[in-house]
């Protein structure tokens, strides 16, 4: 019987997978789509993500291919007004990578370990039998399992099939991104966030060697950019809702959530990818141990604090009228101390 079986193959799901796999658990990973995934949702990847990748090889693969960011640029409308400066220590290293990549790596480390992603297979059903489980995949496939681990995004069907309620909200409105090659865009590995009039924002982020992604509060994030950014090629667009919300509870029995099927916020600090991949880390490690009773408490927690955090920032960001003044007052005046700037790098990409 194998021991456990992962549903998703995200970079959750893949992570967990390749965890289990490198210590000796049988386990087989399952998504409903056709084969690996060419679009990108999420880009920055943090160097702790990297270390709890890199047992596996995969962390190194990705390092040596992601761009390291070299500064967050903030500006009110067109004009720089606040530059915070990153790699001064361990806690304040970014890099960016289209996540498609993150998850071949992912794939690569998983063949290694003899264990590959079976595609077309969209979880119907599953039923908990005492010390195992049944999962159903249509065409009378039925696997049994020990465990069951979803990491199949925020419509869930794991969660949704234990009952357990995705508590929270969407934010109103939709955002929109743009994936986008061009060499003539200034900040080539800096982050570059514009604070916009009414509240609304947009950012660039560097995924690669002249790729970029977009994202704007407004419908059209490239229109929504106050400087001119020359397009050479325009891979993706798309437009989407943020979800704030997190699972009642990460484990039910021998079925456990992680990643988006556990939580859900806004893209402010990039912390979504990674939060996923330190969840299926934890979990694997504590299956292997044969330990699982701190998965829930844990991850819960990281996961309120950092749903939480990106809040703060997200609001702080799109504030209007007077408060708007302070926050932009206060940024100007962080120009002038490093230390302060520090702890606004170590408190944005924390959790």
């Amino acid at each position: 019987m194998t021991q456990v079986l992962v549903i998703g193959a995200g970079p959750t799901g893949l992570t967990a997978a390749v965890e289990l796999a490198r210590r000796g658990i049988a386990v087989r990973i399952f998504d409903k789509r056709d084969g690996p995934s060419p679009l990108s949702r999420a880009v920055g990847i943090t160097p702790a993500s990297i270390d709890l990748l890199t047992p596996s090889g995969a962390g190194p693969a990705i390092r040596s291919e992601a761009v390291r960011f070299d500064a967050m640029v903030m500006h009110q409308g067109a004009d720089p007004i606040l530059t915070l400066p990153l790699n001064f220590d361990d806690r304040s290293t970014v890099y960016g990578l289209p996540q498609d990549r993150t998850e071949a790596h992912l794939i690569d480390a998983l063949a290694r370990c003899g264990v590959t992603v079976e595609y077309n297979r969209p979880l119907t059903n599953y039923h908990v039998h005492g010390d195992h489980i049944l999962a159903d995949f249509g065409q009378h496939i039925h696997i049994e399992a020990r465990y069951l681990i979803g990491a199949d995004g925020s419509h869930s069907r794991v969660r949704a099939t234990a009952g357990i309620h995705f508590d929270g909200h969407d934010l109103p409105g939709h955002w929109s991104i743009a994936d986008v090659m061009s060499k003539t865009w200034p900040h080539k590995d800096s982050f570059a966030g514009y604070m916009l009039p009414g509240g609304e924002v947009a950012v660039v982020v560097p995924m690669a060697s002249d790729r970029y992604r977009v994202i704007s509060s407004l419908p059209d994030a490239l229109k929504a950019l106050p400087v001119t950014m020359e397009v050479d090629d325009l891979r993706r667009t798309s437009e989407f809702t943020i979800q704030v919300r997190q699972a009642e509870r990460y484990r039910k029995g021998s079925v456990f959530l992680a990643g988006d099927a556990a939580h859900v916020h806004s893209p402010v600090g990039g912390r979504g990818m990674n939060l996923g991949i330190a969840d299926a880390a934890d979990l694997a490690a504590r299956i292997a141990a044969g330990d699982l009773e701190g998965y829930e408490d844990t991850r819960m927690e990281v996961g309120e604090q950092v749903i939480h955090g990106s809040e703060r920032a997200r609001r702080m960001i799109q504030s209007t009228g007077a408060a708007k003044l302070v926050f932009q007052t206060a940024m100007r005046g962080l120009n002038h101390s490093e230390s302060a700037k520090h702890a606004i790098v170590h408190q944005l990409l924390s959790g």
